[in-house]
């Protein structure tokens, strides 16, 4: 970077009122990009860790990531489902835009014959463009073949289980199977970039293998920034967890899981620590939906929030967020709104990474917040449920136009009015003030028709079967 243009970004950062990003400290002749660690739990609950509330679950590591750190208390994924929700993460966009939900099915099965289309940009191949090595391990689960795996979407390497630890059952007897789970009852194949090397995998050891692959990729990390994707498959059902957490936590099996999660976030921060890395690198932990209810003591916690996995109440969207950085963002609590999405943005930018432009992105940049320079940009979020759009916030304030139950019988139900919380007064959504606040309803149903007049619906990634196209022909 020469001396002008080291000059000018430096300028541009400080006039948009930003912290100045690492990628400028490093000095004019060796700028040092920051690196990047996402954690992504998988059917975690608002209320399922320690900072967050749980009486039970210990959480010391991410308790510590977060005093460090900052809580958020308003984060957002893009759906309550996983497809869809690790889509929106990926590509910073709502996955109605990249047609990464459907009203047919809800995610992607080992039968599925599409997946991440190629035209997206993703977080990994927007952070290689400006030299980044980036390494996915865990849950992928947005398209188990060749075209649509992370080695075809930006990730250097990749090992992990290509879509959810339920699926390929062979064995076990109805739901008990998921009560008393055995490895053997599910064939999920474990990969290496595309080459499967374990199958069935032994799901007791699978939190503990990601962990140590992290660590792994951070000690390699060399001179080039670095960007980790780590998604494990837990807690989603069926549970396990290796022996050095087997009946450790009171919560019992789900707890034993979260804990030992929570061991593995200690295990990245210490080797962050440890190579002299963690002052230029921003990690953030959070998960893809909410607590998947229907399977009681072994799904989590919404906490105060309503509902989980699934639906688009709170509790199936609303999310744990810890963000740290040492010594670059300002520890605390954060309040206002942010979402998954926006941590596309907001890493692009800051590794000096160019936002695409040929396509609508939902994703913000959560700078002025991180650094403590404003508030959080993100005052809407929209909640979809497959490719119809159930409900709004916008501020404090939460319409639904649609609710449906998440998995038990009953189907949507449309309400006009639309029902109308202050998320503020009433994080569990129980008091309907819609009768109050008419001028609110007016102001979010301009927000919808914005939104609904700019968007351009992607073609349903997620109908199609393997079997279907092989019946016509192709």
């Amino acid at each position: 970077m020469n001396r002008r243009s080291f000059l000018k970004r430096f300028a541009a950062a400080a006039l948009a009122g930003h912290a100045i990003p690492e990628v400028l400290a490093g000095g004019a002749d060796k700028p040092r990009k920051p690196n990047f660690v996402i954690i992504f739990a998988d059917d975690l609950g608002y209320g399922d860790l320690g900072c967050f509330g749980h009486p039970t679950i210990k959480t010391p590591n991410l308790d510590r990531m977060a005093a460090e750190g900052q809580k958020w208390t308003s984060f957002y994924v893009g759906a309550s489902v996983c497809t869809p929700s690790r889509a929106a993460l990926l590509t910073g966009r709502l996955p109605i835009r990249s047609g990464m939900c459907s009203d047919v099915r809800r995610v992607l099965f080992p039968d599925s014959a599409s997946g991440l289309p190629e035209t997206e940009v993703t977080l990994a191949e927007g952070l290689k463009s400006v030299g980044y090595r980036t390494a996915c391990i865990g849950k992928w689960h947005l398209g188990h073949l060749k075209p649509h795996l992370p080695t075809s979407n930006g990730f250097d390497s990749y090992f992990g289980v290509p879509y959810s630890n339920d699926m390929d059952r062979v064995g076990g007897q109805g739901r008990q199977a998921f009560f008393e789970p055995r490895v053997e009852y599910w064939n999920v194949p474990l990969m290496r970039d595309e080459k499967i090397i374990e199958r069935p995998a032994d799901q007791n050891t699978l939190t503990k293998r990601y962990n140590q692959e992290a660590v792994k990729f951070i000690r390699s990390a060399g001179d080039k920034p670095f960007f980790l994707y780590l998604a494990h498959n837990l807690p989603h059902v069926p549970l396990f967890c290796s022996d050095d957490f087997r009946g450790k936590s009171p919560r019992g099996l789900y707890g034993d899981v979260v804990e030992e999660i929570d061991h593995g976030v200690g295990m990245v921060l210490d080797a962050l620590r440890q190579g002299g890395l963690a002052e230029n690198t921003y990690v953030v932990f959070t998960s893809d939906n909410g607590p998947w209810l229907t399977y009681d003591e072994h799904g989590g916690s919404a906490g105060l929030l309503r509902e989980g996995k699934g639906c688009t109440f709170e509790g199936g969207m609303r999310e744990p967020c810890v963000m740290w950085w040492p010594g670059r963002i300002r520890p605390g609590v954060v309040r206002e709104m942010g979402s998954t999405m926006d941590l596309y943005t907001t890493m692009l930018t800051l590794a000096g990474a160019q936002i695409p432009r040929d396509r609508v992105v939902d994703g913000l940049d959560l700078s002025p917040a991180l650094f403590g320079t404003g508030p959080s940009p993100r005052n809407t979020m929209f909640y979809y449920r497959g490719r119809r759009l159930y409900a709004v916030r916008k501020g404090p304030f939460k319409a639904h136009f649609i609710t449906q139950p998440a998995y038990t019988p009953g189907g949507p139900q449309e309400h006009d009015p639309p029902l109308l919380y202050n998320l503020e007064h009433d994080p569990s959504e129980k008091y309907n003030i819609a009768d109050k606040h008419p001028n609110v309803i007016a102001d979010i149903l301009q927000e919808v028709a914005r939104h609904k007049s700019e968007l351009v619906p992607g073609e349903d990634r997620l109908a199609a079967r393997i079997q279907e196209q092989a019946q016509r022909g192709q």
